[in-house]
Protein backbone atom coordinates (compact mmCIF):
# COMPACT_ATOMS: atom_id res chain seq x y z
CA UNK A 1 0.00 0.00 0.00
CA UNK A 2 1.08 3.57 -0.74
CA UNK A 3 1.23 6.32 1.89
CA UNK A 4 -0.26 9.73 0.97
CA UNK A 5 -1.42 12.96 2.63
CA UNK A 6 -4.58 14.68 1.50
CA UNK A 7 -7.52 16.84 2.47
CA UNK A 8 -11.00 15.51 3.13
CA UNK A 9 -14.03 17.02 1.45
CA UNK A 10 -17.32 15.64 2.69
CA UNK A 11 -20.78 17.17 2.45
CA UNK A 12 -24.35 16.26 1.61
CA UNK A 13 -23.68 17.24 -2.02
CA UNK A 14 -20.42 15.31 -2.49
CA UNK A 15 -19.27 11.79 -1.50
CA UNK A 16 -16.30 11.65 0.92
CA UNK A 17 -13.21 12.38 -1.17
CA UNK A 18 -9.56 12.77 -0.22
CA UNK A 19 -7.83 15.35 -2.43
CA UNK A 20 -4.11 15.99 -2.76
CA UNK A 21 -5.12 19.60 -3.48
CA UNK A 22 -8.86 20.30 -3.03
CA UNK A 23 -10.89 20.53 -6.25
CA UNK A 24 -7.78 20.43 -8.47
CA UNK A 25 -8.62 17.77 -11.04
CA UNK A 26 -5.05 17.74 -12.32
CA UNK A 27 -4.00 16.15 -9.00
CA UNK A 28 -4.90 12.77 -7.55
CA UNK A 29 -7.95 12.19 -5.40
CA UNK A 30 -9.20 9.09 -3.60
CA UNK A 31 -12.41 7.57 -2.31
CA UNK A 32 -12.82 7.50 1.46
CA UNK A 33 -15.18 4.81 2.81
CA UNK A 34 -18.08 6.17 4.86
CA UNK A 35 -17.14 3.81 7.70
CA UNK A 36 -14.02 5.91 8.45
CA UNK A 37 -16.14 9.07 8.66
CA UNK A 38 -18.36 7.52 11.32
CA UNK A 39 -15.60 5.71 13.22
CA UNK A 40 -13.37 8.77 13.74
CA UNK A 41 -15.93 11.62 13.42
CA UNK A 42 -14.05 13.00 10.42
CA UNK A 43 -15.12 16.37 9.04
CA UNK A 44 -14.57 18.29 5.83
CA UNK A 45 -11.27 20.18 5.85
CA UNK A 46 -9.36 17.57 7.86
CA UNK A 47 -5.79 16.77 6.77
CA UNK A 48 -5.31 13.00 6.62
CA UNK A 49 -2.21 10.85 6.41
CA UNK A 50 -3.40 7.56 4.92
CA UNK A 51 -2.48 4.35 3.23
CA UNK A 52 -4.21 3.70 -0.07
CA UNK A 53 -4.70 0.81 -2.42
CA UNK A 54 -5.61 1.83 -5.94
CA UNK A 55 -7.97 4.81 -5.59
CA UNK A 56 -9.37 3.85 -2.18
CA UNK A 57 -8.20 4.74 1.34
CA UNK A 58 -7.51 1.56 3.33
CA UNK A 59 -6.03 2.91 6.58
CA UNK A 60 -5.82 6.27 8.35
CA UNK A 61 -2.53 6.89 10.16
CA UNK A 62 -3.19 10.39 11.50
CA UNK A 63 -5.65 13.28 11.22
CA UNK A 64 -4.31 16.85 11.41
CA UNK A 65 -1.11 15.50 12.95
CA UNK A 66 -2.79 13.55 15.78
CA UNK A 67 -3.97 9.97 16.07
CA UNK A 68 -7.48 9.23 14.74
CA UNK A 69 -8.62 8.46 18.31
CA UNK A 70 -7.29 11.78 19.64
CA UNK A 71 -8.93 13.56 16.73
CA UNK A 72 -12.28 12.08 17.64
CA UNK A 73 -11.86 13.48 21.17
CA UNK A 74 -10.55 16.91 20.09
CA UNK A 75 -11.62 20.19 21.70
CA UNK A 76 -14.63 21.84 20.07
CA UNK A 77 -13.81 25.10 18.28
CA UNK A 78 -16.37 27.05 20.31
CA UNK A 79 -14.53 26.04 23.49
CA UNK A 80 -11.24 27.58 22.34
CA UNK A 81 -10.31 30.84 24.06
CA UNK A 82 -8.86 33.52 21.76
CA UNK A 83 -5.95 35.57 23.13
CA UNK A 84 -3.69 38.32 21.77
CA UNK A 85 -0.68 37.29 19.66
CA UNK A 86 2.30 36.92 21.99
CA UNK A 87 4.87 34.88 20.03
CA UNK A 88 6.59 37.12 17.50
CA UNK A 89 7.79 35.94 14.10
CA UNK A 90 11.36 37.10 13.53
CA UNK A 91 11.33 38.88 10.18
CA UNK A 92 14.31 41.08 11.07
CA UNK A 93 16.93 38.64 9.81
CA UNK A 94 15.14 38.00 6.49
CA UNK A 95 16.99 38.39 3.20
CA UNK A 96 14.02 40.43 1.91
CA UNK A 97 14.01 44.18 2.55
CA UNK A 98 10.20 44.33 2.73
CA UNK A 99 10.10 41.81 5.59
CA UNK A 100 12.79 43.63 7.56
CA UNK A 101 10.70 46.81 7.25
CA UNK A 102 7.63 44.90 8.41
CA UNK A 103 9.54 43.68 11.44
CA UNK A 104 10.11 47.31 12.49
CA UNK A 105 6.78 48.93 11.65
CA UNK A 106 4.19 46.13 11.54
CA UNK A 107 5.56 43.20 13.57
CA UNK A 108 3.50 40.03 13.38
CA UNK A 109 3.16 37.06 15.69
CA UNK A 110 1.29 33.80 15.94
CA UNK A 111 -2.38 34.71 15.66
CA UNK A 112 -1.95 38.03 13.83
CA UNK A 113 -4.86 39.10 11.61
CA UNK A 114 -3.14 41.29 9.03
CA UNK A 115 -4.35 43.33 6.06
CA UNK A 116 -2.02 44.18 3.18
CA UNK A 117 -3.79 47.10 1.49
CA UNK A 118 -2.60 47.52 -2.07
CA UNK A 119 -3.39 49.35 -5.30
CA UNK A 120 -2.89 47.33 -8.51
CA UNK A 121 0.72 46.49 -9.48
CA UNK A 122 2.23 47.52 -6.15
CA UNK A 123 3.89 44.17 -5.37
CA UNK A 124 1.34 42.50 -3.07
CA UNK A 125 1.69 39.00 -4.54
CA UNK A 126 5.49 39.21 -4.46
CA UNK A 127 5.28 40.20 -0.79
CA UNK A 128 3.17 37.12 -0.01
CA UNK A 129 5.68 34.91 -1.83
CA UNK A 130 8.50 36.40 0.25
CA UNK A 131 6.57 35.86 3.48
CA UNK A 132 5.90 32.24 2.57
CA UNK A 133 9.53 31.61 1.67
CA UNK A 134 10.74 33.18 4.92
CA UNK A 135 8.34 31.29 7.17
CA UNK A 136 9.38 27.95 5.72
CA UNK A 137 13.10 28.69 5.58
CA UNK A 138 13.15 29.56 9.29
CA UNK A 139 10.88 26.67 10.28
CA UNK A 140 10.51 23.98 7.58
CA UNK A 141 7.86 22.16 9.65
CA UNK A 142 5.66 25.27 9.83
CA UNK A 143 2.34 24.74 8.05
CA UNK A 144 1.94 27.51 5.44
CA UNK A 145 -1.15 27.56 3.22
CA UNK A 146 -1.70 30.00 0.35
CA UNK A 147 -5.22 30.62 -0.94
CA UNK A 148 -5.25 32.24 -4.39
CA UNK A 149 -8.74 33.26 -5.50
CA UNK A 150 -9.56 34.59 -8.99
CA UNK A 151 -5.87 35.26 -9.69
CA UNK A 152 -4.11 34.99 -13.04
CA UNK A 153 -3.05 31.39 -13.84
CA UNK A 154 0.58 32.43 -14.34
CA UNK A 155 0.65 33.94 -10.84
CA UNK A 156 -0.62 30.65 -9.43
CA UNK A 157 2.22 28.84 -11.21
CA UNK A 158 4.75 31.40 -9.96
CA UNK A 159 3.60 30.94 -6.36
CA UNK A 160 3.83 27.15 -6.68
CA UNK A 161 7.34 27.35 -8.15
CA UNK A 162 8.78 29.99 -5.79
CA UNK A 163 7.45 28.70 -2.46
CA UNK A 164 7.02 25.44 -0.60
CA UNK A 165 3.58 26.45 0.68
CA UNK A 166 0.52 24.29 0.14
CA UNK A 167 -1.19 26.30 -2.60
CA UNK A 168 -4.98 26.12 -2.84
CA UNK A 169 -6.07 27.94 -5.97
CA UNK A 170 -9.04 28.79 -8.14
CA UNK A 171 -7.78 31.03 -10.95
CA UNK A 172 -9.77 33.58 -12.95
CA UNK A 173 -10.59 31.03 -15.68
CA UNK A 174 -12.65 29.06 -13.13
CA UNK A 175 -16.30 29.59 -12.18
CA UNK A 176 -17.28 31.72 -9.19
CA UNK A 177 -18.86 28.56 -7.76
CA UNK A 178 -15.39 27.00 -7.44
CA UNK A 179 -14.00 30.17 -5.81
CA UNK A 180 -16.74 29.94 -3.18
CA UNK A 181 -16.38 26.17 -2.73
CA UNK A 182 -12.65 26.47 -2.10
CA UNK A 183 -13.02 29.41 0.30
CA UNK A 184 -15.62 27.49 2.32
CA UNK A 185 -13.27 24.50 2.40
CA UNK A 186 -10.41 26.62 3.76
CA UNK A 187 -12.69 27.92 6.51
CA UNK A 188 -13.35 24.33 7.61
CA UNK A 189 -9.67 23.42 7.32
CA UNK A 190 -8.57 26.28 9.59
CA UNK A 191 -11.24 25.41 12.14
CA UNK A 192 -10.22 21.76 12.44
CA UNK A 193 -6.48 22.58 12.59
CA UNK A 194 -7.16 24.92 15.52
CA UNK A 195 -9.24 22.25 17.25
CA UNK A 196 -6.21 19.95 17.09
CA UNK A 197 -3.92 22.58 18.65
CA UNK A 198 -1.83 23.21 15.53
CA UNK A 199 -0.12 26.40 14.34
CA UNK A 200 -0.99 27.41 10.79
CA UNK A 201 -0.22 30.41 8.59
CA UNK A 202 -2.74 31.35 5.89
CA UNK A 203 -1.87 33.78 3.08
CA UNK A 204 -4.83 34.97 0.97
CA UNK A 205 -4.65 36.79 -2.36
CA UNK A 206 -7.05 38.48 -2.43
CA UNK A 207 -9.93 39.25 -0.08
CA UNK A 208 -11.35 41.64 -2.67
CA UNK A 209 -11.68 39.00 -5.36
CA UNK A 210 -13.10 36.56 -2.84
CA UNK A 211 -15.77 39.13 -1.98
CA UNK A 212 -16.58 39.61 -5.67
CA UNK A 213 -16.97 35.84 -6.09
CA UNK A 214 -19.41 35.58 -3.18
CA UNK A 215 -21.29 38.58 -4.57
CA UNK A 216 -21.81 36.71 -7.86
CA UNK A 217 -22.72 33.42 -6.20
CA UNK A 218 -26.01 31.84 -5.19
CA UNK A 219 -24.95 32.46 -1.58
CA UNK A 220 -25.79 36.14 -2.18
CA UNK A 221 -28.92 35.66 -4.30
CA UNK A 222 -31.41 36.57 -1.55
CA UNK A 223 -29.50 39.49 -0.01
CA UNK A 224 -30.25 43.17 -0.44
CA UNK A 225 -28.08 45.10 -2.92
CA UNK A 226 -26.09 47.93 -1.35
CA UNK A 227 -23.90 50.68 -2.77
CA UNK A 228 -21.61 49.63 -5.61
CA UNK A 229 -23.72 46.57 -6.41
CA UNK A 230 -22.46 44.70 -3.34
CA UNK A 231 -24.99 42.34 -1.76
CA UNK A 232 -25.59 42.70 1.97
CA UNK A 233 -24.65 39.05 2.57
CA UNK A 234 -21.72 38.82 0.14
CA UNK A 235 -18.99 39.35 2.73
CA UNK A 236 -20.40 37.10 5.46
CA UNK A 237 -18.08 34.14 4.79
CA UNK A 238 -14.97 36.22 3.84
CA UNK A 239 -15.38 38.14 7.12
CA UNK A 240 -15.79 34.90 9.05
CA UNK A 241 -12.68 33.44 7.41
CA UNK A 242 -10.60 36.54 8.21
CA UNK A 243 -11.89 36.39 11.77
CA UNK A 244 -10.51 32.87 12.21
CA UNK A 245 -7.05 34.36 12.84
CA UNK A 246 -6.25 33.98 16.52
CA UNK A 247 -3.90 32.61 19.11
CA UNK A 248 -5.59 30.33 21.63
CA UNK A 249 -4.90 29.70 25.29
CA UNK A 250 -5.01 25.96 24.51
CA UNK A 251 -1.88 26.29 22.35
CA UNK A 252 -2.88 26.41 18.67
CA UNK A 253 -2.83 29.50 16.47
CA UNK A 254 -3.90 30.71 13.05
CA UNK A 255 -2.05 33.63 11.50
CA UNK A 256 -3.84 35.16 8.51
CA UNK A 257 -2.30 37.74 6.18
CA UNK A 258 -4.56 38.86 3.35
CA UNK A 259 -4.26 41.30 0.49
CA UNK A 260 -7.11 43.69 -0.23
CA UNK A 261 -7.31 46.00 -3.23
CA UNK A 262 -7.72 49.77 -3.09
CA UNK A 263 -7.80 52.55 -5.70
CA UNK A 264 -8.98 50.25 -8.50
CA UNK A 265 -11.66 52.65 -9.71
CA UNK A 266 -14.38 50.18 -8.69
CA UNK A 267 -17.04 51.31 -6.23
CA UNK A 268 -17.56 47.70 -5.17
CA UNK A 269 -13.87 47.22 -4.38
CA UNK A 270 -13.94 50.38 -2.27
CA UNK A 271 -16.96 49.07 -0.36
CA UNK A 272 -15.19 45.75 0.30
CA UNK A 273 -12.12 47.63 1.56
CA UNK A 274 -14.22 49.80 3.88
CA UNK A 275 -15.97 46.71 5.28
CA UNK A 276 -12.64 45.18 6.34
CA UNK A 277 -10.78 48.34 7.29
CA UNK A 278 -9.91 48.23 10.97
CA UNK A 279 -10.91 44.57 11.45
CA UNK A 280 -7.31 43.34 11.59
CA UNK A 281 -4.74 43.90 14.30
CA UNK A 282 -2.09 44.83 11.72
CA UNK A 283 -2.25 46.86 8.49
CA UNK A 284 0.49 47.21 5.89
CA UNK A 285 -0.27 49.90 3.29
CA UNK A 286 1.35 49.74 -0.15
CA UNK A 287 1.63 53.08 -1.96
CA UNK A 288 0.63 53.75 -5.59
CA UNK A 289 2.99 56.74 -5.97
CA UNK A 290 6.02 54.76 -4.83
CA UNK A 291 5.09 51.86 -7.12
CA UNK A 292 4.70 54.20 -10.11
CA UNK A 293 8.21 55.50 -9.42
CA UNK A 294 9.39 51.86 -9.38
CA UNK A 295 10.42 52.13 -5.74
CA UNK A 296 10.02 48.74 -4.09
CA UNK A 297 8.99 47.69 -1.54
CA UNK A 298 6.32 50.37 -2.00
CA UNK A 299 5.38 50.58 1.68
CA UNK A 300 3.69 53.65 3.12
CA UNK A 301 5.32 53.77 6.54
CA UNK A 302 3.23 56.67 7.79
CA UNK A 303 -0.09 54.84 7.34
CA UNK A 304 1.06 51.30 8.18
CA UNK A 305 0.86 50.09 11.75
CA UNK A 306 -0.16 47.49 14.32
CA UNK A 307 -2.37 47.28 17.38
CA UNK A 308 0.29 45.17 19.09
CA UNK A 309 3.38 47.41 19.31
CA UNK A 310 4.71 45.28 22.15
CA UNK A 311 5.52 42.50 19.65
Amino acid sequence: MKKITGFLNSSHKYPPTLWEIPFDNSRNYYRLPQSFIKKYSLVSGARLSCQIEGKTVKKINSVCGVSPTDFKNRVNFNSLQAINPNQKFNLGDSEYTALRIMDLFTPIGKGTRGLIVSPPRAGKTTLLEQLSAHFQSTNPKQSVVALLIDERPEEVTSFQMNTQATVFHSSLDKDSHLHVLLSNFILNHIKVELECGNDIILLIDSLTRMGRAYNRSEHNSNSRTMSGGLGSGALEIPRKLFGMARATSQGGSCTILVTILKDTGSRMDEMIFQEFKGTGNCELILDRNLAEQRIFPAINLRESGTRKDEL
